[in-house]
């Protein structure tokens, strides 16, 4: 199965680079490019890839608010692909908030080609793109700068069982499915359905929203 992607950059040698990159894989097919935010959607909308490459920071409109309106699309349009964040900073508040509306991770430009590769296949499987030594510390440096939002979020906890918020807890601390299994003596599996049963009772799309959603109901605090 080929993934359809569509990379959006104010920067034009950035679009050409990543496309030659991500063209020359058998099973990626770059449908188009976009030098903005408000292209970017206008062609998701017309190509429906799986991927979208979003740049943060972009003219006329930026990366977070194309993801918004890619992800929480307006009555009549089905299409949402995964959006997956381009960014020159490791921490940068625009890309925590773009993981709070429904992104599937982030990747440095300058990472290496085979982490540009592995991080489309990945996400393209609808899985997220949580490198624990990036990610995780982009979102718990945010979530000492705001409290956590123990109302709402906090309720929806409830709803789950121990043994799935012991899972949402590895989670949002960085652990794959397989470390999960080692820490809870459970078959992969097994962890698997946990985390899939945490993500339909708290409406959560992926791991990168889990993530933010611990840190905000306080179930994991920074730091720990």
């Amino acid at each position: 199965m080929t993934t359809r992607v569509i990379i959006v950059d104010d920067q034009a040698m950035v679009r050409a680079g990543f496309a030659a990159l991500l063209a020359a894989q058998s099973d990626i097919d770059v449908v188009g490019e976009a030098p903005d935010g408000a292209r970017g959607v206008e062609l998701s909308r017309r190509t429906h890839p799986d991927v979208v490459l979003m740049d943060v920071r972009m003219p006329e409109m930026d990366g977070l608010e194309a993801a918004r309106r890619l992800l929480a699309p307006p009555p009549g349009v089905t299409h949402r692909p995964r959006v997956l964040m381009l960014t020159t900073f490791d921490v940068d508040d625009y890309v925590y908030e773009a993981l709070r509306a429904g992104a599937s991770g982030f990747l440095l430009k300058d990472a290496p080609p085979a982490d540009l590769i592995a991080a489309v296949r990945v996400v393209a499987s609808g899985d997220a793109l949580l490198a624990p030594s990036v990610t995780r510390r982009l979102i718990a440096d945010f979530a000492k700068q705001r409290p956590a939002r123990r109302g709402k979020p906090a309720q929806r906890l409830k709803g789950l069982t121990e043994r799935e918020t012991e899972v949402l807890t590895l989670v949002a601390r960085g652990r794959s499915n397989t470390e999960i299994a080692e820490d809870l003596v459970l078959a992969e599996q097994t962890v698997k359905t946990h985390v899939s049963r945490v993500l339909t009772k708290l409406d959560l799309r992926d791991r990168a929203q889990a993530v933010v959603f611990a840190y905000e109901s306080g179930l994991v605090t920074a730091g720990e």
